[in-house]
């Protein structure tokens, strides 16, 4: 074995939250196995689980990862049809895979959240949403694999010895607050473990990317500055991003929040200022990270790419409309030809393009739908489903899509954000997107699902317009 710090693998490490987590079923579910590999040569079939992976049980995919990366791998082998339990050993090639897909990221079950933090989304769902979407995961290792946000609070001493072992690094951390009062007042009676924790995890080398959830009253003003200069202090926090308070109105703690205070979010673009200023003079990055919703909320212009460093937290809502606004300019600059096309043709045929959006990005959005020779409108739903402060596309419910888009959508070809499904076609709702399709198409519209990035609406805009009008295909692709 290698013994070299691992890499998150997201291809391989991916979960769906949707499926069954039985922690009594020991090892990993084989989902795939790919024909002509390792794996298969050694006669490893789809539904038969590995137990132990070189003397040592299968817990997650981290385990897979680095014990996995020789060329060679003992395993142990269960077969449902017979209950028996059979060693085999794999050799691969250099560079080649061992050709195993398994059934998530983690096999013995997901760690859950021991907090009570007084601002858990998960806390204000509507009732009567599927089972899965409840499940607080608070799993130290989801942290490495995909991203996820973890505050750190309920692991051992062997998990982070683990993490310190294995140099499982980055990690992103919920930090949320520095001082002991306010992280209880905010997260329940195990908060000061996190803050012990993340000492130890600094302490080894371990990268961190910390996250705030500032809510007015609470963590911001002085406590917000304690924070930052905690962070400040602690060159292994490479980024620090700063989210404000989202609610829905299946609560009653809170009212509002920075989306209604326009002066209160230009404030905490002025008070985080200088610690960006200093970063980028003493560290050359920014560090300093505020989500998307200050700059909308506050009407400030959002930063220019440069000061993101890269969008090491692009998924926590920081920097996507400064990416959208960029990939506009360039498109519309570099593929003219093929926007004036689209657009032309879109006329021709007395079709309308119409894209839908949460109200947060809809003007963004705008600029590259509506202000080019598309012509087309950008449809901001409302979203009455959880009500609240809550404008954003990936939490649009079919239930208000239908509600608040026209009877009649004849002559309308409608893009539909992906962002809106998870992974088995479901929005949040409950809604299939084939259903939701069958609906839409009922009421004359002409659908398609997808990214409503610019290059890539472009690209599905031209490939539903080839299919109504196939001779358009060899103009299509002189215009590229």
């Amino acid at each position: 074995m290698s013994g070299t710090p691992l890499k998150p693998n997201d291809p391989a490490a991916r979960a769906d939250y949707g499926r069954s987590s039985d922690p009594d079923d020991a090892g990993a579910l084989v989902t795939f196995v790919r024909p002509d590999s390792p794996a298969f040569d050694a006669g490893i079939e789809c539904g038969m689980r590995v137990l132990t992976v070189n003397g040592r049980p299968l817990t997650d995919m981290i385990e897979w990862l680095w014990q996995g990366s020789d060329e060679v791998v003992e395993l142990e082998v269960f077969d449902p049809r017979d209950n028996s339990v059979c060693p085999c050993n794999l050799e691969r090639l250099p560079d080649e895979d061992w050709g195993l897909e398994f059934d998530g990221a983690v096999f013995d079950g997901m760690r859950t959240c021991v907090n009570a933090c007084t601002f858990c989304f998960m806390r204000m769902l509507p009732p009567h949403m599927r089972g899965t979407l409840y499940i607080r995961d608070d799993d130290y290792r989801l942290s490495f694999l995909q991203g996820n946000f973890v505050t750190l609070t309920n692991m051992s001493e062997s998990d982070v010895s683990r993490v310190i072992d294995y140099h499982l690094s980055p990690m992103n951390v919920s930090l949320h607050a520095v001082s002991p009062d306010v992280r209880r007042s905010l997260m329940g009676k195990n908060a000061q473990r996190g803050m012990e924790v993340v000492e130890q995890l600094i302490e080894a080398g371990i990268e961190i990317h910390a996250q705030i959830v500032l809510i007015p009253g609470v963590n911001d003003g002085e406590e917000l500055d304690r924070t930052l200069a905690w962070c400040a202090e602690r060159p292994a926090i490479s980024s620090l991003g700063i989210v404000p308070l989202g609610y829905t109105r299946f609560q009653k703690r809170f009212s509002a929040s920075f989306s209604d205070d326009p002066a209160a979010a230009r404030a905490v673009i002025h008070q985080v200022e200088p610690y960006q200023s200093e970063a980028r003079r003493t560290r050359g990055r920014t560090v300093f990270q505020l989500a998307d919703e200050f700059y909308l909320d506050a009407g400030v212009p959002v930063p220019a790419a440069e000061t993101y460093d890269g969008y090491p937290q692009y998924y926590d809502g920081i920097g996507m409309i400064r990416s959208y606004l960029d990939e506009s300019f360039e498109v519309k600059a570099e593929q003219e030809k093929r926007i004036e096309a689209a657009g032309r043709l879109l006329g021709n045929l007395g079709i309308k393009l119409t894209v839908v959006s949460g109200c947060a990005a809809a003007q963004t959005i705008r600029s590259f739908v509506s202000n080019s020779p598309l012509r087309g409108s950008v449809h901001a739903i409302e979203n009455n489903y959880f009500g609240g402060n809550v404008d954003v596309t990936g939490l649009i419910c079919a239930e208000d899509l239908l509600a608040q888009l026209s009877s009649d959508l004849s002559g309308i070809m409608l893009f539909v954000p992906d962002v809106m499904f998870n992974a088995d076609g479901l929005t949040l709702d409950g809604y299939h997107q084939e259903q939701l399709k069958v609906e839409l198409v009922r009421r004359g519209a002409r659908v398609r699902i997808a990214s409503t990035m610019p290059l890539d609406l472009l690209g599905a805009l031209e490939e539903e317009l080839t299919a109504l009008a196939p001779g358009t295909e060899q103009q299509r692709t002189a215009n590229v």
